[in-house]
């Protein structure tokens, strides 16, 4: 049982990560149904971010204003790839765009080797690591921060789309961008918006994946950014509430197997699922099955 709650604990570690990624894969399909497989070198850059502001300055800066300015230079670079690569290709067959985010993903990680080098930075935790005992078990502080952070900005998250006008207005786009023209709606500003808010997440987690395997190269967005794409579809891409349940739930299920049939299986199964969920319900748990008229 103690083994159970300690990788349940892990699982909702890790899930956490995978959460706040899909989140930006869901925001991004749910304004202009485009998936953008930059994201997870857009997690990688966050990473980066923090890195420098953390270790390259002559003055140490406090965790959380790491935290802020790698998540804002996050978001620039997001909006900044949605208007380079993405935004002339809004009218475009779907299949341009998904192959423009492939040679984007591409781009940023041969940038990233360019700027950084290939060898892997050392991360080490910005945080006290002492465990800290609840319940008769040792839990990491960073466990305890990644968690409690990738929750609450998921709550704010909800509150902005759902209680503030630029979230109605995202929410409007999502639903009929062509009404929301009618309304007044800059959807070319609720696209940046969106794609600011997304990458930021995205570099949110990031930098606690970076501080979880302390490890930091440039294509260390790759696995995450596909298990964060799986966790968004799992969850019904296009849905935030899908994103967060999907992202915990592959994180749980990617510990549990570590822990009670093999690490090397972890692969196969949490890749194997995307298959099993496209087979059988592609609209995924939150999702809701569209028809589009062709």
């Amino acid at each position: 049982m103690e083994l159970f709650i300690s990788q349940l604990i892990n699982g909702l570690n890790t899930g956490s990560i995978y959460a706040l990624v899909a989140i930006g894969y869901t925001m991004v399909y749910g304004i202009i149904k485009l998936i953008n497989f930059a994201h997870g070198e857009i997690m990688m850059f966050g990473a980066y971010f923090a890195y420098l502001f953390a270790f390259s300055l002559s003055f140490q800066l406090p965790f959380l204003v790491v935290i802020v300015l790698s998540m804002f230079f996050a978001a620039i670079l997001g909006i900044l790839i949605e208007r380079v690569a993405y935004k002339k290709l809004r009218k475009a067959p779907r299949i341009s765009a998904l192959i423009t985010a492939i040679g984007m993903s591409l781009f940023l990680q041969h940038l990233a080797q360019l700027i950084f080098g290939a060898t892997p930075y050392v991360m080490k935790p910005l945080v006290d690591t002492t465990p800290i005992t609840i319940l008769n078990f040792d839990i990491s502080r960073l466990t305890l921060l990644t968690i409690g952070l990738s929750i609450l900005f998921m709550i704010l998250l909800t509150l902005f789309v759902y209680k503030t006008k630029p979230g109605k207005a995202m929410r409007a786009v999502s639903q009929d961008k062509e009404a929301a023209i009618l309304m007044g709606i800059n959807v070319d500003n609720i696209i940046s918006l969106t794609f600011a808010i997304g990458s930021a997440l995205g570099a949110l987690g990031g930098i606690f994946y970076a501080m979880t395997y302390s490890q930091i190269y440039p294509t260390m967005g790759v696995l995450p950014g596909l298990k964060a794409f799986i966790a968004a579809v799992f969850g019904g891409i296009g849905s935030i509430g899908g994103a967060m349940i999907g992202g915990y739930l592959i994180g749980i299920i990617e510990t549990m197997t570590k822990a009670y049939i093999s690490s090397k299986w972890v692969d196969v199964i949490v890749f194997g699922l995307l298959i099993v969920i496209l087979l059988f319900k592609p609209s995924g748990i939150l999702g809701k099955n569209r028809k589009e008229k062709v």
